[in-house]
């Protein structure tokens, strides 16, 4: 390794250790008072805006959102950044709808569907809940590791191993009061970090400001038209309202993002900090994209290659002094260990909540045991999410077969357990099975016709089963599912 892959690795280890060091010191704070399960995996629902604002902000932001970006700059130019920009867009429209979450007096996503659709539709979900956040899991630790492997040469096992170790070390022993804190932490060096880090790389000398940067851009145009890589549309329109129906459908339905909302203090908390993690979010989508600009643009015969899946670790080694390239480095683990522990988090909670106390115990809380319980979830976790790190190899189709699977079905049967008061539960539980299923064909049998998320046609189906079996069924003079009670707080 030369000095600034030394330096790198260094920063990284010793944000690793702070990260870890986190978890410990709220663990041991939580000891010394007595500490219920909703404590350790709900932050005893005590969020303010900032802090879930933070914490919404770097479950979401992960691999996609930055390695991923960087890379996709080739093919889509600036416009790459879309898939970021959406994801803000996504957290502004699910503000509408978020205190909802912190009023239905649940914690998990298929506790809320058991409230109007019974038994047989809360265990599909769980386990289809469950199933995406190993996945989601395994993605962010293959982007954790590539970022190691790349600047240390360490192998990719390796990486791996170090870095799914640290992410159950820190969320197993602090729970999601160590999660929070810790992303506090993540989301000023992901933001300012890496902004910081823009601004000093687009003035090297090799590049010579933005405005030298652009010109260069251009000029690529200028020779191969396809090379517009200054275009914002380039991605298209239908691609781009894509990611936004993608965010708006899997932010209500994802464990990490409705944990969130539901540790909120109250309804107003989760909204105004719903619209803050938005803004946030949208105006950090351009970074990732501008460094990935540099690669691509500014490394002689880079683009030649085609996309390079390190562009922005290898534009930051490049143009990024070694502390600063480091710092930038450490951002990216960061916004992949925070997300890793968001969904380790969630697995749990929804594996306590959803699965051992009601089916396992036999409806008997006992805080001691689920916390236990709790922490054993995230163990198994982060070793099934290593596993399918070392067996899969892509962070994006990973992502997208998570996505889908937990949102395609229950995203329709979640609104319309919301406000749908005519809604039935044979209806809620056959849409559930039906949206999953088509989404999987949409995927794995279909390959994603015309690059359309298999959200969008398996939530439209979804959508037409509930308000269809439950208009035939309400006709026929089945009652409605029980409505669900909202606190007012």
């Amino acid at each position: 390794m030369n000095r600034s892959q030394i330096t790198a690795l260094t920063i990284i280890f010793i944000y690793m250790a702070i990260t870890v060091v986190i978890g410990l010191y709220v663990s041991r704070k939580k000891t010394k008072e007595k500490q219920s399960n909703d404590d350790f995996l709900m932050a005893s629902k005590s969020l303010g805006p900032l802090v879930l604002a933070g914490t919404l902000f770097a479950a979401n932001t992960g691999g996609a959102s930055t390695t991923g970006v960087a890379t996709n700059v080739f093919q889509h130019g600036l416009s790459a950044s879309w898939y970021v920009i959406a994801g803000g867009i996504g957290f502004v429209l699910v503000s509408f709808i978020a205190p909802y979450f912190r009023r239905a007096q649940a914690n998990t996503v298929p506790e809320i569907i058991s409230k109007r659709y019974g038994k047989a539709a809360h265990i599909i979900t769980a386990i289809t809940s469950i199933t995406a956040l190993f996945m989601a899991t395994g993605a962010q630790i293959i982007a954790t590791a590539s970022i190691i492997n790349v600047v240390t040469g360490f192998d990719f096992k390796t990486a791996a191993i170090i870095s799914t170790a640290v992410v159950i070390v820190y969320t197993m022993f602090g729970g999601f009061k160590s999660v929070t804190a810790a992303n506090l932490m993540h989301v000023i060096v992901i933001t300012v970090g890496m902004t910081i880090a823009m601004f000093v790389m687009a003035n090297h000398e090799k590049v010579g400001g933005f405005g030298a940067l652009f010109e260069k851009a251009q000029a690529m145009k200028i020779q191969d038209e396809n090379m517009d890589i200054l275009s914002m549309s380039k991605v298209g329109v239908m691609t781009i309202l894509g990611y936004i129906a993608m965010y708006f459908m899997t932010f209500p339905t994802g464990q990490e993002i409705v944990q969130t909302y539901c540790s909120a203090k109250d309804g107003k908390s989760a909204k105004v900090g719903s619209v803050i993690a938005g803004l946030v979010t949208a105006a950090y989508g351009i970074v990732p994209t501008i460094i990935g600009l540099l690669a691509y643009v500014c490394i002689e015969g880079y683009a030649l290659g085609g996309a390079q899946k390190n562009a922005l670790a290898q534009a930051t080694l490049t143009f990024a002094p070694p502390i600063l390239a480091g710092v930038v480095l450490a951002a990216i683990v960061a916004a992949t260990m925070s997300s890793a522990s968001g969904n380790m988090i969630g697995t749990a909670t929804m594996f306590t909540n959803d699965i051992f106390t009601p089916y396992i115990n036999k409806g008997i809380k006992d805080d001691k045991k689920e916390i236990w319980i709790s922490k054993v979830a995230m163990l198994i976790v982060g070793v099934v999410g290593l596993y399918i790190a070392l067996e899969a190899s892509n962070v994006i189709s990973v992502m997208m077969g998570a996505f889908a699977l937990r949102s395609a079905g229950p995203f329709a049967a979640f609104i319309c357990a919301i406000f749908y008061k005519d809604v039935t539960k044979r209806a809620g539980l056959i849409s559930i099975i039906i949206g999953t299923i088509v989404a999987g064909i949409w995927i794995y049998v279909l390959k994603t016709p015309m690059g359309l998320n298999a959200m969008v046609p398996g939530g439209i189906v979804a959508f037409l089963v509930i308000f269809g079996i439950s208009y035939i069924e309400r006709k026929s003079g089945v009652e409605a599912a029980p409505e669900i009670e909202f606190e007012n707080i």
